[in-house]
């Protein structure tokens, strides 16, 4: 009976050594999973953007801030591409610049402000008139006739070059009475009456309903190529980054189409 109760006494012992041991083992750290989710985004963000984009881009600033609502998209200034890109290069600041052409993109690259841009929309021009055709402007030559008002955008800007080149392939030579530094002034006074006609993006005349329009012949052959870049300035290089990936993505690549422009 002795023998017996040490050794099961000596047997308690050792079960309670082991488990001693075992207990003093610091416990393993959990192995971080791949559902894990990425640190919000937060902060402001600034937005240079070409005039023509306005319609859309506010769509898109305000889904990207219903899926980000830590994010606040600050007002997007719209002008002409050539103007955007001139206050970049002086000192404004920026987290991202969406370009109506490649041209001016290309100028903020050359001054380091942009690596890498992305395309992302394209875009066509058309003839506006004012609602009912006061001109009777019909044809693309018809922009020729003295007696019918022009307006145009200047030529450093994109749609003027694309003006430009339009009617230079098509052989007309226009006077026109004023040229604009974005597309939305050409808009503008179509609408008002100033003028008999202008030439803008197709995307302009789809959500005007104070105009008529009509594609010239030639508009397939001319098309102007929007890119897009996180500015290699951006004060939230994160937020900027994800909004491009946004952009051109697939959301925003339907709300575009559905502003009309067409796919990069």
């Amino acid at each position: 009976m002795r023998r017996a109760l040490v050794a099961a006494a000596v047997a308690a012992s050792v079960v309670a050594a082991v488990a001693g041991c075992a207990s003093s083992q610091p416990a393993a750290s959990p192995t971080p999973t791949a559902t894990e989710a990425a640190p919000a985004l937060e902060g402001e963000l600034t937005v240079f953007a070409a005039a023509s984009l306005k319609n859309a881009f506010d769509e898109l600033a305000a889904a990207f801030e219903t899926h980000n609502p830590g994010v606040d998209v600050l007002p997007i200034v719209y002008d002409g591409s050539s103007t955007l890109v001139t206050q970049l290069t002086e000192g404004a600041q920026a987290d991202v610049f969406a370009s109506a052409d490649e041209k001016n993109m290309q100028k903020a690259v050359d001054a380091g402000l942009a690596l890498d841009p992305r395309p992302f929309a394209t875009n066509t021009l058309v003839v506006a008139m004012p609602k009912g055709n006061p001109g009777g402007v019909e044809d693309l030559s018809d922009l020729a006739d003295d007696s019918v008002t022009v307006v145009l955008c200047a030529p450093e800007v994109p749609c003027g070059a694309a003006s430009q080149t339009l009617l230079a392939n098509e052989g007309v030579t226009v006077t026109p009475a004023s040229l604009e530094q974005n597309v939305t002034a050409v808009l503008t006074k179509v609408v008002a009456g100033e003028a008999d006609a202008g030439l803008v993006y197709a995307t302009d005349v789809k959500a005007e309903p104070d105009v008529d329009s009509f594609v010239p012949e030639g508009a397939a052959d001319v098309v102007n190529r929007y890119p897009i870049v996180a500015l290699t300035g951006a004060a939230n290089p994160e937020v900027a980054a994800a909004f491009v990936a946004f952009i051109t993505g697939p959301e925003g690549q339907m709300v575009l189409a559905s502003h009309g422009f067409g796919a990069p």
